[in-house]
């Protein structure tokens, strides 16, 4: 085959793979596979880490206090993102079983389940957040001008989290399906209108008032809402593999703990992991708020470069879950360890990047002297554990959780 011919058959594999149809991988190529689930799916993380983002580059503006009321803030979210993420990878893997067992009913059933609760636990979170928001601030040693100042943003991010909840979970049923461009969209559309809304309701615009830190909660959470809205449309009108009818609406309990079971291992990974940052957080909050606002800009640069590693993951938790359904354990470890690899190349040019261009990374964000010292320093030693974090993090400990 020439370059020109290869050249041509990668973008019109690049092409099928952001289209995004359905698709039954228990046959064929595995590096094919790899990749049409995999550049869907990195997309739609770098869309959730986006968020982040665009929320740190307009905070930044508001001072040192607001990017700490954010650090602090996301600190604690980070479980209801280990929440989010472990009970999506449960969906993804049974979804994905039934299948590839051709048994299209019952993928619906375990995503409608997966669903109800999703919403269970976000409702008990969003009581904490809206009631004690405040209070959280205070036990992460916030001091008292950065709980004036972004005591909203915690209510709002918390009270809220039904959104990211949703918004993992219902993607992670579509990807499940082997729609995983559809998930990708969705990001797109919550993205953009996080874009468009962040400098509105923080800066104020016409008759709407500048909220500051607040604007950036209220955004972030319209933003995100609208693509939950556009998910369950999907779900109930669309003419995916996937969609939720009358007889998929009844509790079924043992499937609930079924998808407790298969979601329990991934899920305390990850808020294991959670805990640590949180600690993290406390202890960097005693160096004052620039510090902290340092190390805010530097997680998120991080989060942002590494979470692609958890969208090739989640392209080798659909295949293990297909192939397991089609009776194929082979090929299903074949997938895990071949997605590894990639993840292994994709993080080494990482960590290279990060040590590199630092200072013109962190520049993007802020000027101030003592922020850009403290990001510089977290990006390039932190970046590196992370890395190695995020690449142990991405490979599906085990078959045992894809049932």
């Amino acid at each position: 085959m020439t370059l020109k011919s290869k050249i041509i058959s990668f973008f019109h594999l690049l092409k099928q793979a952001l289209k995004g149809e359905e698709e039954n991988f228990t046959s064929g190529s595995i590096d094919r596979a790899i990749f049409l689930l995999s550049i869907p799916m990195i997309l739609e993380m770098l869309m959730e880490s986006l968020f982040a983002i665009v929320d740190a580059f307009y905070v930044s503006r508001l001072g040192v206090d607001a990017l700490a009321t954010v650090s602090l803030t996301e600190s604690v979210l980070t479980l209801v993102y280990s929440l989010a993420i472990g009970l999506s990878m449960g969906a993804t893997a049974m979804v994905a079983r039934r299948v590839g067992e051709q048994n299209i009913d019952e993928a619906a059933k375990a995503g409608v389940q997966a669903i109800y609760l999703a919403v269970s636990i976000s409702v008990v979170i969003s009581a904490v957040g809206l009631f004690f928001a405040a209070d959280i601030l205070s036990l992460m040693g916030a001091s008292e001008s950065v709980i004036v100042t972004g005591s909203g943003y915690t209510r709002w991010m918390l009270g809220g989290n039904i959104t990211i909840m949703l918004i993992f979970l219902i993607n992670a049923i579509f990807r499940g399906a082997g729609d995983a461009s559809l998930a990708m969209r969705v990001l797109i559309l919550s993205n953009g209108l996080n874009i468009i809304l962040d400098p509105i309701f923080i800066f104020g615009f016409g008759p709407i008032p500048a909220l500051g830190v607040e604007g950036a909660a209220i955004a972030t959470t319209i933003g995100r809402g609208v693509g939950v809205v556009y998910q369950l449309s999907h779900l109930l009108f669309g003419k995916g593999l996937i969609k939720i009818h009358r007889q998929n609406l009844p509790v079924d309990w043992g499937v609930i703990a079924k998808l407790i079971k298969v979601s329990a291992g991934g899920t305390g990974q990850f808020i294991i992991a959670s805990a640590s940052w949180i600690f993290l957080v406390r202890i960097v909050s005693y160096f004052g708020s620039a510090a902290l606002a340092g190390y805010t800009i530097a997680i998120r640069v991080i989060v942002f470069a590494i979470l692609p590693a958890w969208g090739m993951a989640n392209a080798a938790a659909t295949l293990v879950g297909q192939n397991l359904g089609a009776g194929q354990p082979d090929r299903a470890e074949q997938s895990v360890w071949r997605t590894g690899f990639f993840n292994m190349l994709f993080l080494a040019v990482i960590t290279v990047l990060f040590f590199t261009l630092a200072r013109p990374i962190v520049h993007l964000f802020t000027n101030e002297p003592a922020v850009t010292t403290s990001a510089i320093q977290c990006l390039q030693i932190v970046s590196l554990g992370y890395i190695f974090y995020a690449y142990g993090m991405s490979l599906p400990s085990g078959f045992s959780r894809y049932r």
